[in-house]
């Protein structure tokens, strides 16, 4: 039986898509992880599906990382060790609509999570980045070495922002943070009790391909057909979410291991190869023996037309890979999806 006192992770915005499979991930590896999330963009059952799956109790606290004082009480609380940080506002769309809203909420938060950090000595951060921090890369496979380009959202932006806030305060003290620039997670946890639960429509294209199975939606489309890869739809990296999520374990081991006072470095975390919207769709057709209806629209603003991830570096320092093919990540989501009726 774990102690309360026993030195604990906390994981803001744990009950979300990525955070909670991280949670998986932490017991599995014997970490005791603390949950703080608001649950504006999860649900309070996640918490009762984790103890499901992993067995175990698991502490949590509903609070919103912008209550300063409130999050003061969990570090007060809690032998805090190390912080993953997921929690923050992720719809580009809505960014673009709302930026205030974004950086309020994304930069402000990680300042509160840095700040007490601080203040009760806690080194150790593992950063939610993304791969939106490279736009439209000059070569493929994009490697950390890549120039970060002009953001295309305010969302996108608040992750750069982001990196730079941590890189700056490891130059000046004593944290030490990793920054996981993701691809693109899909995929759900293979018990189905944990998934990606999107509120309204959503921007992603395997949860749209999923719900669209479903009867959910009328059909998918597919934004362009003209761009210049092989059957003429965009590239991107798809990750399955418990090979991310088991990334930030490893992330938070390779800190521990880290013998200098300041240390902050940027990993990619994708599978190192690119799949077509359409070999998305054809692989999940094949793998579930399920319809499903999709047309041909315009060009989308904003897409790029390829990025796929280096990831030598995260396989050699951090000592991971992605094990999990794209058939499986579909069919681990369908899985969710059906759980849901």
């Amino acid at each position: 039986m774990t102690l309360p006192n026993t030195p604990a992770i906390l994981v803001t915005g744990g009950a979300g898509f990525i955070g909670s499979h991280t949670v998986v991930s932490l017991i599995e590896a014997g970490f005791r992880p603390v949950i703080v999330d608001d649950f504006s963009n999860s649900s309070p059952n996640v918490i009762q599906r984790l103890e499901q799956i992993t067995g175990k109790a698991i502490a949590y606290y509903t609070l919103d990382c912008l209550d300063l004082q409130g999050l003061k009480t969990v570090f007060a609380q809690e032998t805090i060790s190390g912080v993953i940080h997921f929690a923050a506002h992720k719809a580009v769309g809505e960014s673009v609509q709302q930026p205030l809203k974004y950086y309020r909420n994304n930069l402000d938060s990680l300042l509160n999570v840095l700040s007490l950090m601080q203040e009760y000595q806690v080194q150790d951060l593992v950063f939610s980045s993304s791969a939106t921090v490279y736009g439209q890369p000059d070569n493929l496979p994009v490697d950390e070495q890549a120039p970060l380009k002009p953001a295309e959202s305010p969302y996108g932006f608040t992750k750069q922002v982001g990196e730079q806030i941590l890189r700056d305060a490891c130059k000046v003290s004593a944290l030490r943070s990793v920054l996981l620039r993701y691809f693109n997670p899909i995929g759900a946890h293979p018990s189905g009790l944990i998934g990606e639960l999107p509120l309204g429509p959503p921007n992603n294209l395997v949860p749209y391909i999923i719900q669209t199975a479903a009867g959910l939606r009328e059909r998918l489309t597919v934004f362009g057909n003209d761009y210049a890869t092989p059957d003429g739809t965009c590239i991107r990296d798809y990750i399955h979410v418990v090979d991310l999520a088991q990334a930030h374990v490893q992330a938070l081991k390779h800190l521990q291991k880290q013998t200098e006072a300041s240390y902050c470095e940027a990993f990619n975390i994708g599978t190192g190869k690119g799949n077509s919207v359409l070999e998305v769709i054809q692989t999940f057709i094949q793998e579930t023996n399920q319809g499903l209806p999709y047309t041909i629209g315009p060009r989308r603003a904003g897409d790029v037309t390829a990025v796929y991830a280096s990831v030598q570096k995260a396989e050699k320092q951090l000592d991971w890979h992605a094990e999990r093919s794209l058939a499986q990540a579909l069919v681990d989501a369908w899985r969710w999806q059906c759980s849901l009726k």
